[in-house]
């Protein structure tokens, strides 16, 4: 099964020189897929099946490194394994999907796996530059001569082992703390540093499907201070409904800083969600309301025709035809309906018609299906379609004329089923179908 990896490096200095924090990179990295593990300064996303959820590769790559980007994260990758995409971050490789695997990773110096570099005295002694020069040493050899982790990790790397990893548990609640590269005199000069913490409360709201209502921001005056400063000063901020908006979240936190005076140099930021409410999301339907917005569903259904075409919005039409599968077809939702007087099927009828009968086993004259069926009600014939006829592969033509006899059948696994049995010449025997499925 292809994967999809993303690895975040929070160890390279960006220019904000402010520390990054892998832990709460890795609270936030859950708002995209629950599959987020952290290996010392690298945080890791498998997103494969995730992707379609946010629009797609491109788009779920755009979120990921915009996100990041404002956390402080400088150095990420994509690739198909975890330890590609940390081979490429570190070599500065955005996309490890550039070509196949093995030509992405093979160029580049063996330093950038952790598990081969670890042996790095003795695979320079013994020429060795690459990726590429450490595959091709032979296995035995290295199995031998170095511990099990270099070929593990290699095989890892190149997709030829399956990898695993402790993921990332999503807290209950939100408390972050941030270190500043220097002393803050002006409350509102906190905001550079309180944004990063707000990014990063978005994304736990964002996975925990909460919204917040109230939040406090806590500063910590510098060491150096007067006696009367205090430890610190804490501002509370709140909203009237519950969101996880981080720029609105940012210009009331603004708004409220512009209005505080620091009693001494703050370092320190602590952001913490006091008061967090569930969203629950309305379940809409595909088409409006006309109760809400005053207009039919047929007037928006000839919108939608006209701007996707007739072939694109069609409608069912019955036919006055007993053959289940021809019972109704299909057309634009505007033709006209034929005046036809529909006959009805006898008996009760499937909620869900296969659309090729599966043709059924048979032991002592029983048909099986999971088991041994039980008819419980039948039968009921069906028969018809002498007119209804069709090219053939050699380019005759052959009759769609059909003579069932229609069961309503007991699977003690299944439940209850639509089957039939073709009713043939005596001489011959009958086989059973499965047509449809009851509810």
């Amino acid at each position: 099964m292809s994967m999809h990896w993303a690895a975040l490096l929070t160890n390279v200095v960006s220019d904000s020189s402010l520390r990054i924090d892998p832990t709460g990179v890795a609270v936030w990295a859950l708002q995209f897929t629950p599959r987020v593990a952290q290996k010392d300064q690298t945080v890791l996303l498998e997103v494969e099946q995730c992707l379609r959820l946010f629009g797609g590769e491109d788009q779920m790559h755009q979120l990921v490194e915009e996100g990041a980007s404002e956390l402080g994260v400088c150095a990420f990758a994509w690739a198909p394994t975890s330890l590609a995409a940390l081979a490429c971050a570190r070599v500065g490789i955005r996309d490890g999907f550039a070509g196949p695997l093995a030509k992405v990773l093979d160029p580049l110096p063996y330093e950038c796996i952790d598990a081969v570099n670890a042996h790095g005295a003795t695979l320079a002694r013994l020429g060795c530059r690459t990726l590429a020069d450490v595959r091709k040493l032979p296995r035995g050899g290295i199995s031998r001569r170095f511990d099990s982790q270099l070929l593990l990790a290699l095989d890892q790397a190149y997709g030829l082992r399956p990898e695993g990893y402790p993921w990332v548990t999503l807290p209950e609640t939100f408390t972050a703390g941030l270190e500043l590269p220097g002393r803050v005199d002006t409350a509102p000069g906190l905001m550079f540093g309180a944004r990063r913490l707000l990014v990063q409360m978005g994304g736990w709201l964002s996975a925990r499907h909460c919204g917040v209502t109230a939040f406090a921001l806590h500063w910590c005056h510098d060491a150096m201070r007067s006696r009367d400063a205090g430890d610190g000063g804490e501002i509370t901020v709140r909203t009237a409904q519950p969101t996880q908006n981080v720029d609105h979240l940012c210009r009331l936190l603004s708004e409220n800083l512009a209005k505080v005076q620091l009693l001494a140099p703050a370092g320190d930021l602590v952001l913490s969600a006091t008061e967090v409410t569930p969203i629950i999301e309305d379940s809409l339907s595909l088409l409006p309301d006309a109760r809400a917005t005053g207009e039919a569903v047929d007037l928006v259904l000839e919108r939608i025709e006209a701007r996707l075409g007739k072939k694109r919005v069609l409608r069912p039409a019955l036919t006055e035809d007993t053959r289940m599968e021809w019972m109704n077809h299909w057309q634009p939702v505007n033709a006209k309906r034929p005046a036809t007087k529909v006959r009805q099927v006898p008996g009760p009828q499937p909620t869900w018609i296969l659309k090729t009968p599966l043709k059924l086993d048979v032991k002592d004259e029983r048909p099986l299906y999971q088991g041994p069926l039980q008819l419980l009600l039948g039968p009921e014939r069906v028969e018809g379609g002498w007119w209804h006829r069709v090219k053939d592969a050699e380019g005759g033509q052959r009759s769609l004329n059909v003579a069932r006899d229609y069961w309503v059948a007991l699977s003690q696994h299944a439940g209850a089923l639509w089957i039939f049995q073709q009713r043939l010449p005596k001489d011959e025997t009958a086989s059973w179908y499965l047509h449809g499925l009851f509810a």
